[in-house]
């Protein structure tokens, strides 16, 4: 039971984290046309709630702990902890559920199984709250597993649709590769540190070779959930399940668990550690940027913006920039949400998701193209918006990192994520103008035909829209140091520079510019087949891993059945034939026997019995061949 918290507080997390699990139970079971409606007020309440808790939340963490299991003398607690972090990340991943779902009231409101829908949603919800708010590895994993549950159900919503089922089981499995990572660095983490808790092991000290191992091992949950190099193919492929579930994929929960993951283990992190995250961050930002730049489908474009938006979050953790980090998880996931649901927006007008088929949209969808447009330019990192303040959080303390390295390579990562921004405004800009500029080129659903959505799902876009202003994080356009979440979680105070911002603006402006300008190039072009296969990757797994695998397989099937089953229908064949022989032995040797002597015993019987009848006449000739007999012998 709690031990540090108040009444109010315990029963408070206890309420938020219990909420959504009675939504998945009890919305699956109500009636459609009541499902969707429940489960909006039940994450307004959470909402409400969070923002109750967050409000009269004491600077030291709070922490709930009861017993959970025992084994082998070894007690293992359910702890929970809120602190300013996990209180910011209720709120965020409340409030965009919340957008979300009301959105999803009228994007599938002909949705036959809308009420298993928003159950699923609903426990998606539940457990990222639960990795929010744990309070030890061993809780954090077992939520951790739940949004892979979750959101495999949920990718796989039309399983109808075999790429659907193809798409969940990819992201499925590939998750569990860097949960095995985890698992093992959860193993590693007890057996060196003897506990899991969050608030014990940061103030816990170890040789640096341990936390190096150990970080590594963690860090491959992050790999896998975030979608970071090489385990990102999957995102884009998710892009199969309901467009709802994708702003919220991609905002506020399943990717956003592995930065909040970092964050919560980050003073594990060697130096070490953190240079090859801060490397493998690098690496997937430009990688996702370059497979976005070529993409005809308009929710890959924003999948692939939101892996090299991930991998800028990994890169600040890498630099040590945890709040800048987080600060950019925060604007991200306001305009990443308006952009996948003014998708959906566009794709509910044109009954397409092929850009080549849409163009000229901004006359007839007004109010999509406004929040397209200021998103979009939100994650171009335009000024007077909020990504333009994150990111030149993260890229300047890039630079400052690199400083305190020392020597020319470490600069290579701050312009690495420089390059980056210059792809996002190129193919942000170029989506816009496929999108929404140009002629209209779709024949199967007319230009008169083409309406703009009701304000169910106008209205999120629309608010999401206005949250990517600068103002709502610092009054200062051009930096966010002196705003109000950086004074929740604080980063280092590290000197500015002054040349970045022209220079990432100017850089923003020509990549948004030859965007916007670039002619569509040859699809058969080897640049472009480069960015529409994701840098061949999938093409690298099935040569390397999957047909060697598929091959091992095939060799071990043939001797299984040429060996192994050859050996035991051997070994079956030669005892049935041991069986016959014996049963033949049996009948005719043993049983042949005793049968032979019982017969002789009883012919010798009825020899007997035939002298013994009675009858002088044979009394007589027995008499006489006996006398003949013994004269003989004496004889």
């Amino acid at each position: 039971m709690p031990d540090t918290t108040s009444p109010l507080f315990s029963g408070l997390i206890a309420t938020l984290l219990i909420l959504p699990f009675v939504g998945f139970v009890g919305v699956a079971g109500i009636n459609r046309q009541f499902a969707g409606k429940v489960a909006v007020a039940l994450t307004g309440i959470g909402l409400a709630l969070s923002i109750a808790l967050v409000m009269q939340l004491p600077e030291q963490p709070v922490a709930l702990r009861t017993a959970w299991a025992t084994l082998s003398g070894v007690s293992f607690g359910a702890s929970f902890r809120i602190d300013t972090l996990a209180g910011l990340m209720l709120v965020l991943v409340h409030f965009v559920a919340l957008l979300v779902q009301i959105y999803s009231l009228s994007y599938l409101h002909n949705e036959p199984k809308l009420s298993r829908y928003f159950s699923y949603l609903q426990l998606f919800v539940g457990a990222m709250l639960g990795i929010v708010l744990a309070g030890n590895l061993l809780v954090m994993y077992a939520f951790w597993e739940l949004v892979g549950l979750a959101s495999f159900l949920l990718i796989g919503f039309y399983a109808e649709r075999p790429a659907a089922s193809k798409a969940a089981q990819k992201a499925f499995l590939m998750n569990r590769v860097g949960d095995i990572g985890f698992l093992l660095g959860i193993f590693l983490t007890y057996y060196y540190f003897d506990t899991l808790e969050f608030d014990q092991l940061t103030t816990s000290s170890a040789p640096v070779a341990l936390p190096t191992t150990l970080g590594l091992c963690l860090f491959m949950g992050c790999v896998g959930k975030s979608a970071q190099f090489p385990l990102l193919t999957w995102l884009p492929d998710a892009m199969e399940g309901p467009t709802p579930v994708s702003a919220l994929l991609h905002a506020a929960t399943m990717v956003a668990a592995g930065i909040f993951l970092l964050a919560r283990i980050h003073p594990l992190l060697s130096p070490d550690a953190l240079v090859v995250i801060a490397l493998t961050g690098a690496i997937t930002t430009i990688w996702g940027g370059y497979s976005a730049v070529f993409q005809t489908d308009i929710k890959k474009v924003l999948a692939f913006s939101t892996i090299s938006q991930l991998g800028l979050m990994v890169v600040g953790m890498g630099t040590g920039n945890v709040g800048g980090a987080m600060f950019h998880l925060f604007t991200h996931a306001f305009f990443k949400a308006g952009l996948f649901l003014s998708a959906g927006a566009v794709i509910h007008a044109v009954d397409t998701q092929d850009m080549r088929h849409m163009g000229g949209l901004r006359k007839v969808l007004p109010a999509t193209f406004i929040g397209y447009t200021i998103c979009a330019a939100a994650l171009a990192g335009v000024p007077f918006l909020s990504g333009f303040l994150s990111k030149e959080t993260i890229i300047g303390g890039a630079f400052n990192w690199s400083a305190e390295q020392g020597g020319g390579l470490s600069y290579l990562i701050p312009v690495v994520l420089l390059l980056s921004s210059v792809l996002t405004a190129l193919y942000m800009a170029r989506q816009w103008r496929l999108v929404f500029w140009g002629r209209y080129r779709n024949e199967n659903v007319l230009a008169y035909q083409v309406h703009e959505a009701d304000w169910l799902m106008r209205g999120p876009i629309l608010v999401l829209a206005v949250l990517s202003f600068w103002f709502w994080f610092s009054l200062n356009p051009f930096s966010a140091q002196e705003g109000w979440f950086f004074s929740l979680i604080p980063i280092t105070d590290e000197p500015a520079h002054w040349w970045l911002a022209p220079v990432s603006v100017g850089l923003v402006l020509a990549g948004g510019w030859y965007g916007f300008r670039m002619h569509e190039p040859n699809q058969t072009s080897s640049y472009v087949r480069l960015s529409q296969e994701y840098g061949y990757l999938d093409t690298l797994y099935h040569h390397l891993i999957i047909n060697p695998t598929l091959k091992l397989t095939s060799l071990l099937n043939r001797a299984d059945q040429r060996i192994v089953d050859g050996a035991v229908n051997g070994a079956g064949i030669s005892t049935v034939v041991l069986a016959q022989l014996t049963s033949a032995f049996d009948r005719f040797g043993v049983d042949g026997l005793v049968n032979g002597l019982a017969w002789l015993t009883g012919q010798v019987g009825n020899l007997s019995r035939s002298v013994q009848n009675g009858r002088v006449q044979s009394y007589i000739t027995a008499a006489v061949v006996g006398l003949l007999v013994v004269l003989w012998w004496l004889l």
